[in-house]
């Protein structure tokens, strides 16, 4: 049996987590953070921002995240629902452009229970996919080999977005 390491998944794992509803949630601390490429935020609008997930299902797999933070649709206004909406939009051409995926994965998980890892902060999750991508390494080893790094992702993604606002 062949083994696959994955060390950048040990400080999500070990990383103390905050009971849900205790404080601001991760995506407000990036939010107010200034260090956009430590965290890997790609874009910042008036009402939300894209960061790619540092723990991906896929490479080039990023969230959409307004700054207010809600549970639920119900907690944002109708225009940051429109923005929310354009900016996933503009990310997904940025991911074209960028990655050319055969495809996406675009979703909202609400809730613990519908696989919300932040579940108190509303988030868009936008996932290129690749025709064969899903292979006996998802299936059999609930393992995902993301082939690209994050900074470089980050960057093409930053300078794609950056070519063509709103």
């Amino acid at each position: 049996m062949e083994v696959l390491h994955a060390p950048w998944r040990i400080e999500y794992i070990l990383a103390p987590k905050p009971p849900a509803g205790e404080g601001e949630s991760l995506f407000v601390r990036i939010a107010q953070s200034n260090d956009d490429e430590a965290n890997y935020v790609l874009v910042r609008e008036r009402t939300c921002y894209a960061v790619l997930n540092t723990y991906p299902y896929n490479g080039g797999h990023l969230m959409v995240v307004p700054y207010k933070q809600t549970p639920d649709l119900n907690g944002l206004t109708d225009g940051e629902l429109t923005d929310l909406m354009k900016l996933t939009r503009r990310c997904m051409n940025a991911l074209t452009r960028v990655m050319r995926p055969d495809g996406f994965n675009v979703g909202i998980n609400l809730g613990k229970v519908a696989g919300a890892g932040i579940a108190e902060h509303l988030h868009i999750h936008v996932v290129p996919r690749w025709n064969g991508d899903t292979n006996f390494m998802p299936v059999i080893g609930q393992t995902s080999v993301v082939p690209q790094a994050l900074a470089d992702i980050a960057a093409r993604l930053r300078a794609a977005l950056a070519e063509t606002p709103e």
